[in-house]
């Protein structure tokens, strides 16, 4: 099946998330699928199930309710966001399903890095040595899959510790840079990429 690949570079969250909401609702059953992989200006966001966190700005980083699901996170620069478009109905991808393959598809590519992770069943995303490395959340609008995944690469951790990562508040977060100090997005994204078309039977009309 056909897919398209968008790499949008640094970019504002807010603007982001309105623009994946009116492809999404604007998508009919044709519409070809895509991936949005790109790093955002520094932000927290929640989802509809936090209720915890009503501040527009925690250490002076804005604050934003997503429409995705989960709890608060945190997006910085150095952080690969992989938004997914999928037409779930079509790829015949029950949700929990998406969720398990795209955590398969992180563990594959820190794999091919020489990294070792795993899935905890309790805490959706994936972990490296018990600290979080990926964080998932997503939204489904008409049987189609938006939001997606945040994989921390090389990036500035900090905020996190202003935050329950994910409604943990005693949640840990690690990155790719701890265990590959040379890595970089670009790699990063070929070997999402890559993991991603081969777990999910994808070939790439663009890129």
């Amino acid at each position: 099946m056909k897919i398209i690949i968008r790499h949008l570079g640094l970019c504002d969250w807010l603007y982001t998330e309105k623009k994946m909401h009116k492809f999404t609702t604007n998508r009919d059953r044709n519409t070809i699928d895509e991936l949005w992989l790109v790093e955002h200006y520094p932000v927290f966001t929640y989802g509809i199930s936090e209720k915890k966190y009503n501040a527009s700005y925690i250490h002076g980083i804005p604050v934003f309710k997503s429409i995705r699901g989960g709890k608060i996170t945190y997006h910085g620069p150095g952080q690969l966001i992989v938004y997914l478009l999928i037409n779930l109905q079509r790829k015949k991808i029950k949700f929990y399903k998406l969720v398990q393959k795209i955590e398969v598809v992180v563990v594959k590519l820190l794999k091919d890095l020489q990294i070792s992770s795993y899935i905890n069943e309790k805490w959706p995303g994936v972990y490296v040595k018990k600290k979080k490395i990926c964080s998932l959340g997503f939204r489904i609008i008409k049987g189609c899959s938006l939001h997606g995944l945040s994989l921390n690469v090389n990036m500035n951790l900090t905020p996190f510790k202003y935050i329950d990562p994910c409604g943990n508040k005693h949640m840990s977060m690690t990155q790719i840079k701890k265990f590959n100090k040379n890595i970089s997005i670009k790699i990063i994204k070929d070997l999402f990429i890559k993991n991603f078309c081969i777990f999910f039977d994808y070939f790439v009309i663009n890129n």
